[in-house]
């Protein structure tokens, strides 16, 4: 390397749309300035995580971090503002890099115009859109705009490379490196057999999640409950849905204990014999924490009108979307999906994973094998690859 190089400095431009992509630009910034030093220069989108890192933000993250359709609908002058306020700024910056990191409504949509403006700028995406759930077809067209994804889950990288997706790289999930937190002490969590089983319910951060299952889960529970009594019902809430879901639990025939804060819910899955969830990350929780799990799911308006013509218009492209099942390649948890996730099904199903069952152990033996799926190499942690490949992408010498 040149002393020229030595000393030249590397901007990245960051997007990000929402909280978790906050956590992870702050963690690939601490990573780079591992890398090269004070030759990083930061700007661009960001929350509180990453102001802490140097980024100034062009505007709060609170403008543009909403979720579900219907209050995407109602943002969305403010939100299209800012998609073009952040291109404007990007193509001001001249950086080296444009790093988008997950929130693909909203960060694809600058990708994609920075690209037609400013060609020369390599982008890279942090996070992969459910390409190999939902609109397969995304994939190939990301491939005009995105020069390198870096993918959270293991099987994303061959599920791009099948739809013609950019080049793809596992860099690891962020779970994967919270087994201590994850995973119970000897003793913390009691045996079938020694004491009360512990249910968790997990209802959903989103508020269109929690309005659609606090109600068939109240139902299911009271049947469970019904049918073992020696159960305890354990509901971790998200703060922003704690009052929401007190309010929804008043009229359950069995009263949960809730809790809030990450602490308090991964204790209740260190503690959990077995749960019944929403679909989404918390599935992956459930799994690495090895807790034998229920999954259900009711789809939006929006989505359940996508549902009546889809034999028209290809969207669905896998037949589970519970995230253990697609990274270990079985499908070991039964998912219930709208009409199929009624009470009576879910509480059946639950009662099966408190006991010593077939359902059970199956489970139990999956979980067994996420690690070897999930875990990077020896001495690599998830944002320190992350940084190795933004910098090759962007062909900066260490």
């Amino acid at each position: 390397m040149s002393e020229l190089e030595a000393v030249k400095p590397f901007k990245i431009f960051f997007v990000v749309g929402e909280e978790s992509g906050d956590q992870l630009g702050a963690e690939v910034i601490k990573a780079l300035r591992a890398s090269i030093g004070d030759r990083l220069q930061v700007c661009g989108l960001g929350g509180e995580r990453m102001a802490a890192q140097g980024v100034q933000s062009i505007f709060p993250l609170h403008d543009i971090a909403v979720m579900g359709i219907t209050a995407v609908l109602e943002r969305l002058p403010t939100i299209i503002r800012r998609v073009h306020q952040t291109v404007d700024a990007v193509i001001a910056e001249q950086p080296d890099l444009l790093l988008i990191i997950d929130s693909p409504d909203f960060t694809h949509n600058v990708a994609k115009r920075v690209r037609k403006k400013a060609p020369h700028i390599r982008v890279v995406d942090y996070v992969s859109p459910s390409v190999w759930a939902w609109r397969p077809g995304r994939a190939k067209k990301m491939a005009a705009y995105v020069d390198q994804l870096l993918a959270l889950l293991p099987f994303e990288p061959e599920a791009h490379k099948r739809l013609g997706g950019p080049p793809c790289d596992y860099v690891g999930h962020p779970l994967i490196e919270r087994l201590a937190d994850l995973r119970p002490a000897p003793g913390e969590r009691a045996e079938l057999g020694t004491g009360r089983k512990q249910l968790v319910v997990l209802p959903g951060s989103r508020t269109s999640e929690v309005s659609r299952l606090l109600e068939p889960f109240g139902e299911a529970v009271a049947l469970i409950c019904a049918q073992d009594p020696d159960v305890d019902v354990i509901i971790p809430a998200v703060p922003h849905q704690e009052q929401r879901i007190r309010d929804g639990v008043a009229t359950w025939k069995v009263r949960p204990r809730i809790v809030t804060g990450e602490a308090e819910k991964f204790a209740a899955l260190r503690q959990a014999n077995a749960a019944l969830a929403a679909s989404g990350t918390v599935s992956l929780e459930l799994a690495i924490a090895g807790v034998p799990m229920v999954i259900a799911y009711k789809l939006d308006w929006f989505f359940r009108r996508l549902k009546q013509v889809n034999r028209f218009i290809k969207i669905v492209a896998v037949d589970t979307i519970v995230l253990p099942n697609l990274v270990l390649g079985d499908h070991s948890i039964k998912e219930y999906i709208e009409d199929e996730a009624h009470p009576e099904a879910l509480s059946q199903a639950v009662l099966a994973l408190l006991c010593d069952s077939p359902e059970r152990q199956a489970q139990l033996d999956a979980f067994s094998r996420i690690d070897e799926k999930m875990r990077l190499p020896e001495g690599e942690s998830q944002a320190g690859k992350a940084a190795r490949i933004i910098l090759e992408t962007a062909g900066y010498s260490v």
